[in-house]
């Protein structure tokens, strides 16, 4: 029994551990942007989200100013790294959150509006 909650209290310790160093969101991350005039911008971040490791799908919205990022499977979204991305490209953003969409479906949810 003692043998069994020591097991239990490492494998807690070890995901707990895990957990604390994991990148910052599993899912799709939508950022506000600002500066985004044209779609020579929207170009811009796309060239240099789709080089990153761990980004799948994306969309922008130059009207909304709106950039979301969904991650490739079994990858997660850093926000900070993404974010750096897009301040790099000369943005900047304003807001950063994870959502429960995929990107398809904040396409299809902002077309609508």
């Amino acid at each position: 029994m003692f043998k069994f909650a020591a097991t239990l209290v490492f494998a807690t310790a070890t995901a707990l551990a895990q957990a604390q160093t994991a990148p910052a969101s599993p899912g799709t991350v939508k950022f506000s942007v600002n500066g985004m005039v044209c779609a020579f911008c929207a170009q811009g971040i796309e060239k240099r989200l789709v080089k990153m490791p761990e980004t799948g799908p994306l969309y922008i919205n130059l009207a909304q100013k709106v950039v979301a990022v969904q991650p490739k499977p079994g990858k997660a979204i850093d926000i900070a790294k993404v974010k750096a991305e897009i301040t790099a490209a000369g943005y900047d953003v304003t807001a950063a959150a994870p959502v429960a969409q995929t990107v398809a479906a904040l396409r299809a949810e902002m077309k609508a509006k």
